[in-house]
Order: structure tokens, then C-alpha cells, then sequence
């Protein structure tokens, strides 16, 4: 009983956290907004007995990313933005009223294509979620995938440390 109490806990937070990074001003205080987020998404893991995803989603993401995140903030010097006009109530309406629209066209669309996945049991996923199995996944079928991303997320730290050596020039 106390599973979907959590779950939907973790899912309002994560959403209230996604909410807090879009709208804050401050990049700072925007990072933790995700930081938070990226936490509730690791509670969700842990509700649906993802343990090994929920440890890598705080040590990868809301450890070392966020890390990184932060640092480049505070080396580009990013508090001193330019202020954003305020958002009309009748955008947030229209926006939200669009999604809902979205997500109905989405969910017809796929029901009429037979392409909703099947839920599997517990003790399969428990089975193929282990992190033997998730390995040999990772480092043989998306090897390619892995080493792109490694090699943009150090050309994105590079530009950022160039970007700000020019700064302070």
C-alpha cells in the first residue's frame, strides 16, 4: 500500500521540481530545482525496484552532472542575466490546454497503432535490471552511443573553461 502513496509523492515533487528549475531566475537556484528533480526521479526508480538505476541516477546525474552544471555557472559568472518578462495567464492556460490536446492525440494515436509496450512482472524485471545484465547491454550494443556522448559532454567542458578564460582576459 505505501508503494503508490511514494510513488505519486516522488512523481508530484519531481514535477513541482521541474516547475521550480523552469521558473526560477537565478541559474544557481535553477540547478537545484533540477538537483531536487533529479532526486525524485531516483525515489521513482526505488518504488518500481530499480535499485541499481536509482544509485547511478544520484551518483551520474545529481552527483557528477550537477557538479559539472554548477561549476560552469559559477565560472561563466551567470547571475547577472537580464530579467524575463512576466508570462500571461493565457499563456500558461493555452500552453496547458495544448499539452492535454497533445497527450490525447498522442495516447489515440498509439492505442490505434497497437503500440502501447506491455507491462512485465516483477521478478523479470528484477531478472534483466541487474547491473551484470545492464552492463553487457551498455557496453556492447550501445558502445558507439556511449563513447559520443563521453566525447561531447568533454567538448562542452572544454568550450565552457575557454569561454570563461576569455572572460576574465
Amino acid at each position: 500500500m505505501i508503494g503508490p502513496i511514494l510513488f505519486f509523492l516522488f512523481a508530484v515533487t519531481a514535477i513541482a521540481g521541474a516547475l521550480g528549475m523552469l521558473v526560477s531566475r537565478n541559474p544557481v537556484s535553477s540547478a537545484l530545482w533540477l538537483i531536487l528533480n533529479l532526486f525524485c526521479v531516483a525515489g521513482l526508480y526505488l518504488t518500481l525496484s530499480a535499485r541499481f538505476i536509482a544509485v547511478i541516477q544520484v551518483l551520474v546525474y545529481a552527483g557528477a552532472i550537477m557538479v559539472l552544471f554548477v561549476f560552469v555557472i559559477m565560472l561563466l559568472n551567470l547571475a547577472d542575466l537580464p530579467s524575463l518578462k512576466t508570462i500571461g495567464w493565457r499563456r500558461v492556460v493555452a500552453s496547458a490546454l495544448g499539452l492535454g490536446v497533445f497527450a490525447q492525440l498522442a495516447f489515440v494515436t498509439s492505442m490505434a497503432l497497437d503500440v502501447v509496450p506491455q507491462p512485465i512482472s516483477v521478478e523479470s524485471a528484477a531478472q534483466s535490471g541487474t547491473a551484470g545484465v545492464l552492463a553487457k547491454v551498455l557496453f556492447t550494443r550501445y558502445a558507439f552511443p556511449l563513447e559520443v556522448i563521453g566525447i561531447l559532454l568533454l567538448v562542452a567542458t572544454i568550450g565552457a573553461v575557454l569561454l570563461a578564460q576569455r572572460r576574465f582576459k
